[in-house]
């Protein structure tokens, strides 16, 4: 199983050194990916932008949103942009693409909230496909360019959980960009085995399969990860976000932290995304450790 290290891009007081040096630290690390995620109203950098200067401070790592909300864009014009991407990273690029959970982003980006379905993440996914094959989908002179480096576009990882949502993502994405808010082996064991299943039954290739979770290494790890997830899940109930935090994310020692990648990786696993709930780059360098 790869693991990858995604940026600390929900911290406050964010700057491009800061950015700039854990992107170069990752990327001379034992990491597969360089990742990170979207979202409008906050107050993180947006992704495009951000995928612009990443490619240009890394070399080897694979760049990974996760994920895009299709419909916080145009189809086209994303399309252009990771297209962009891709080429500036010279084909590093992999892209989680899905429909959000927060409404708020979809008024803040001026959205129509009848669109929040995982049908219409598929047919964006469909025309951005069919952009970077050099097709004429809208009436111009010219297909919109430039042609991405890997043939026929980066690979399209669904935010899909849900039996309906998987199925629909067989017929367009190449794997799934999971998610696990507490570890849970299980439940993962589950999103995995319907992905396997509704990718056979739509005829196509073995799904790859991804996952993500927060967090810490060390003795203040649990409060780190509770005063990263108030802040950064401030659109939840506080109750119901109280009642999570004590188990939400990984909080112990690099051993602890060892032994449950190796419990997601016996499942078969192609890749993990650690996500920290501190910018400090020490957390960074402990996780290393952890990979030998």
């Amino acid at each position: 199983m790869k693991v990858g290290m995604t940026l600390p891009i929900m911290e406050p007081g964010l700057n491009a050194d800061m950015l700039a040096t854990w992107s170069r630290t990752v990327d001379e690390g034992p990491w597969s990916s360089l990742a990170f995620g979207e979202r409008m109203a906050f107050d993180n950098p947006d992704t495009i932008a951000l995928l612009g200067a990443t490619a240009a401070w890394t070399r080897r790592v694979r760049l990974v949103t996760t994920v895009i909300v299709a419909q916080l864009h145009d189809p086209v014009m994303l399309a252009k942009a990771l297209a962009t991407a891709d080429m500036l990273s010279k084909g590093r690029l992999s892209v989680g693409l899905g429909l959000g959970g927060r409404e708020e982003d979809y008024r803040a980006a001026g959205a129509d909230l009848s669109l929040k379905t995982n049908a219409e993440v598929a047919h964006r996914a469909r025309i951005m496909k069919r952009v970077w094959a050099g097709e004429k989908v809208v009436e111009t002179i010219e297909p919109v360019g430039p042609p991405p480096v890997q043939q026929g576009g980066p690979e399209l990882l669904a935010g899909a959980q849900g039996p309906k949502s998987i199925r629909l993502a067989a017929s367009w994405a190449d794997g799934v960009s999971g998610f696990s808010f507490d570890l849970n082996v299980r439940a993962q064991k589950e999103v995995f085995d319907l992905a396997r299943e509704a990718w056979k039954q739509e005829g196509r290739p073995a799904p790859r399969l991804t996952t993500a979770f927060w967090f810490a290494i060390g003795d203040n790890a649990r409060p780190q990860v509770q005063k990263h997830l108030r802040r950064y899940m401030n659109w939840i109930d506080k109750a119901a976000l109280e009642a999570m935090l004590p188990t939400v994310g990984f909080a112990g020692t690099a051993a602890e932290l060892k032994e449950g990648l190796k419990r997601i990786a016996d499942l078969g696993t192609d890749e993990t995304l650690l996500i920290p709930t501190s910018d400090d780059i020490d957390q960074v360098r402990r996780a290393a450790d952890v990979m030998g």
